[in-house]
């Protein structure tokens, strides 16, 4: 039996290693990637490779991501800052970058949290699943925060190159990174969106009467278990809801009850609430691509005006080095 599991072994060995070295090489070419997953590798490379390192850190969905410029804030008040919006996702990925941010990281002073109506809600999928390939094998963290999504299984993030089946297109993104491909479009993971209102709208219009979901309760539980680690750390938080075009705030049932859930917390910990929903860019379809998504110049015009409050609000003040 013994010599049985020594010939095994010295089968498998050779196997594992191949599988391993072609793992780490495909994975490396692709995190070079701009253009595949969305554009996502740079701000996951920034993370994990330790260099945000900001005073001031802007977490939430693409609504953070295209919405809130970190360069403009970072001019106006002297201060270090990078957005870690991540695209199609709720909280419950949005604490993945920030449990790894403080992993690798200096813990940031400020934490301007974009809310949403879909921060608390979880969807089945894994929107856009291809960025987390790199970075998944052996990696606990990611495991435990995208296992529950209809994606990977469990001998993914265990056995290398077994998540690599089936992705044909991945596998051809890190064979054929070129000078091109290398222009980081992101910057500080902001990406300002220079388009005209689309059709997105009516088409959502046409498909549903309204747009209700209910809140995801393990999203709620981890949100407000953010909350206490980040008083328990001494991390500043500021709730931001930004504008929001307004026939798209009427299209969603459960608003107000969504709303109302950011306001109680607000009151609970303290945390000063920034909500731009009745601001009057909310009510010029001029500044925005889609109903939820402000364009280059709405997303600039904002920013000014979120740096405003900022410079009059006590609590920027308060904090010693921003």
């Amino acid at each position: 039996m013994k010599k049985f599991i020594v010939q095994i072994s010295l089968f498998l060995m050779p196997i594992f290693l191949i599988s391993y070295y072609a793992d780490n090489y495909i994975s490396e070419n692709l995190k070079k990637s701009n253009s595949f997953a969305k554009k996502e590798y740079s701000t996951w490379n920034a993370i994990l490779e330790g260099k945000v390192n900001s005073d001031i850190v802007i977490y939430g969905s693409s609504r953070a991501w295209v919405h809130i410029s970190p360069l403009m804030i970072s001019n106006s008040l002297n201060v270090s800052v990078y957005n870690l919006g991540i695209d199609g996702h709720n909280f419950w990925l949005q604490y993945l970058r920030h449990t790894l941010l403080l992993k690798y990281n200096v813990k940031p002073k400020m934490i301007i949290l974009s809310l949403d109506v879909f921060t608390l809600q979880k969807i089945d999928n894994l929107y856009n699943s291809d960025q987390f390939l790199p970075y998944m094998l052996w990696d606990e963290s990611i495991k435990e925060s995208t296992i529950s999504y209809n994606s990977f299984n469990s001998l993914d993030y265990e056995i290398p190159l077994l998540r690599y089946l089936g992705r044909s297109k991945a596998i051809n993104a890190s064979f054929s990174i070129n000078k091109s491909d290398k222009k980081i479009e992101r910057i500080r993971g902001y990406q300002a969106k220079d388009r005209q209102w689309n059709s997105d709208f009516d088409k959502a219009k046409k498909a549903m009467k309204n747009y209700e979901k209910p809140l995801d309760i393990g999203s709620v539980i981890l949100f407000e278990q953010f909350l206490n680690e980040c008083k328990s750390k001494d991390i500043k938080l500021l709730f931001v809801y930004s504008p929001e075009y307004i026939e798209g705030q009427k299209f969603v049932k459960n608003r107000g009850e969504i709303i109302s859930l950011y306001e109680k917390y607000s009151k609970k910990y303290n945390i000063p609430f920034y909500n731009y929903s009745n601001d009057s860019l909310s009510h010029d379809k001029k500044y925005f691509y889609n109903a939820t998504h402000l364009n280059k110049t709405g997303a600039e015009l904002f920013t000014k005006r979120l740096i405003d409050s900022l410079k009059k609000h006590y609590y920027l003040k308060s904090t010693n080095a921003i």
